[in-house]
């Protein structure tokens, strides 16, 4: 039977269509948490605030091919997307996260629909509930980062893969889909697409037999027309920069994957997964070893092989970051659908003497849930009274979340101490579901999930500031940092890159604090945010 929804919507009739339109139930849980925000939003720095500039400045220059003065290290894909978004909406935070918040979505439906197949509507449901809420997944959702993207292109190959499977009349035309998709990842995040593919070839070698894909002739087309873009981008680069386009794209690649990056060594994951994915990720591990015990037919290569390589691959490629492993959570999120729905059936049946064994597994689980609500609940009002503003956003996070997780301890004791035989499993499921749901809204209503820079924003609106930035052109002096990527975006009206002897001897211009202290001509500071100030230059 598909997952029921009563525990969010009492009302029977509205509970009866949204069990008949598991997508639509699935928009009203995500799409608030991609929407809620405080009213202001400002970018992350640094790769958020990277391609939010570059897409921006294809658009000042007009040349959406090659508009920097040399060869790029990146295909141009991301770029494309968030500049084509400018152009449709204008240039901003929100428009420039538009396109990760749209393949989000469809990456959610999406992996109810890969889920449907390999264990069926109630878990595929449960799966997807819970990426949505998994907040490393959520976040980036809501930041303009090529990752999201990519994740939904291959979440579009696997699931074509198995509509071939299923419906072999029309496999070419699946198929040509499974190779297109990988070959437009390609254009949106280069060689990193080669991740996924890598972890897939298990399943397509070892099920050949079965399945055929290798053998289409139309997953190579799919493929080749996929990289069409890709290729015309690099001719026309060729044409301006020669050898030298291809080798950036092949020595960027080889830069990442032979340094390791802020020491992240090759146990990065082992923590960094369990700690951004709490407590899915262990859930997760519940349910790898269901179904290695059970394992899926025809499909188990994909739902624990997939995910298990490519946690090897991401694992020894040296430059390891959060965001990386991205790719891992919507499998972290159907093994865990799958743990959860098995905790679920023990709590449902847990006075049946098959069950008494493992009876203590949900009640002990809710009962630790019920512990960390109420520490919660202490730090959120100790924050609440004692912080300044800055803490009491997280108080307010706290306070949601605490009470969010009273609710596992509060059902399990209101079925099996006061009798209340109508709160079934699935309102121990909802207890699971819920106080992320909150904390997560929360989050993105009191800002921090959205506005990741808010005092440059502010700088840059007050109206003495905003008046110089949006009528006169300002220079930038050799600043860098991550500063300087949101200077650059937030900036309206560009002049020049400088050094500090090369300076006009008028206008304005972004310089370091130091720099300014320094400056041996004269100038007016106007302000200075995160060690960088507007100066004014003077005439002698």
């Amino acid at each position: 039977m598909l997952y029921k929804l009563q525990f969010m919507h009492p009302i029977k009739g509205v509970t009866g269509f949204l069990r008949a339109f598991p997508h639509v139930s699935l928009l009203i849980w995500i799409l608030p948490l991609l929407l809620f925000s405080s009213g202001e939003s400002s970018l992350m720095a640094h790769d958020e605030g990277l391609y939010a500039w570059r897409s921006r400045f294809m658009i000042d220059t007009g040349d959406w091919i090659h508009p920097w003065s040399t060869p790029h290290h990146k295909t141009p894909g991301p770029y494309w997307l968030v500049a084509s978004s400018y152009t449709l909406f204008g240039v901003s935070e929100a428009s420039g996260r538009l396109p990760s918040m749209i393949t989000g979505t469809l990456s959610v439906l999406l992996l109810y629909e890969i889920g449907k197949i390999f264990l069926g509507k109630k878990i595929a449901w449960l799966a997807a509930a819970i990426l949505s809420v998994e907040i490393l997944w959520l976040q980036y959702c809501r930041l303009g980062t090529p990752d999201v993207p990519m994740i939904f292109l291959v979440l579009l190959a696997i699931w074509s893969l198995l509509k071939a499977e299923l419906h072999p009349k029309y496999r070419f035309a699946w198929c040509f889909l499974v190779g297109f998709s990988f070959g437009l990842g390609f254009l949106v995040r280069s060689f990193m697409i080669v991740l996924p593919m890598i972890a897939l070839l298990p399943y397509l070698l070892k099920e050949h037999r079965r399945h055929r894909h290798l053998a289409n002739p139309m997953l190579y087309f799919g493929f080749v027309v996929g990289l069409i873009p890709t290729f015309v981008w690099l001719w026309l680069s060729w044409l301006r920069y020669g050898d030298a386009s291809f080798g950036q794209l092949i020595n960027f690649v080889v830069k990442l994957g032979s340094g390791e990056r802020g020491n992240n060594g090759l146990e990065f994951y082992f923590w960094n997964l369990p700690v951004k994915a709490f407590p899915w990720f262990f859930l997760s591990l519940l349910g790898l070893a269901l179904v290695i015990r059970r394992p899926i037919p025809r499909y188990q290569l994909i739902l624990v092989g997939y995910p298990l390589i490519l946690f090897a691959e991401l694992s020894l490629f040296s430059t390891r970051l959060s965001h990386y492993s991205l790719s891992l959570y919507p499998f972290i999120a159907l093994l865990a659908a799958v743990g959860l729905n098995w905790l679920g059936k023990i709590y449902q049946d847990v006075q049946t003497r098959h069950r008494a064994s493992l009876k203590k597994i949900p009640r002990n689980l809710s009962y630790a849930f019920g512990i960390v609500g109420v520490l919660l609940l202490v730090a959120g009002i100790v924050a609440s009274v004692s912080g300044n503003a800055e803490v009491r956003k997280y108080a307010t996070l706290a306070l949601a979340s605490g009470m969010g997780w009273l609710i596992l301890p509060l059902v399990w004791i209101s079925r099996y101490h006061f009798g209340k035989k109508f709160l079934t499993s699935r309102y121990w499921l909802a207890g699971w579901l819920v106080p992320a749901w909150l904390a997560l809204a929360v989050a993105g209503s009191s800002g921090l999930i959205g506005d990741y820079n808010p005092d440059i924003k502010a700088f840059i609106q007050q109206p003495a500031i905003a008046q110089v930035l949006h009528s006169s052109p300002i220079n930038f002096v050799d600043t860098r940092g991550k500063t300087d990527v949101l200077l650059k975006f937030y900036t309206p009206v560009h002049g020049k890159r400088v050094q500090l002897s090369d300076l006009p001897t008028s206008g304005y211009a972004w310089v370091s604090a130091k720099q300014a202290a320094e400056l041996s001509q004269p100038h007016r500071v106007l302000g200075t945010i995160q060690k960088v100030s507007l100066i004014q230059l003077l005439n002698n």
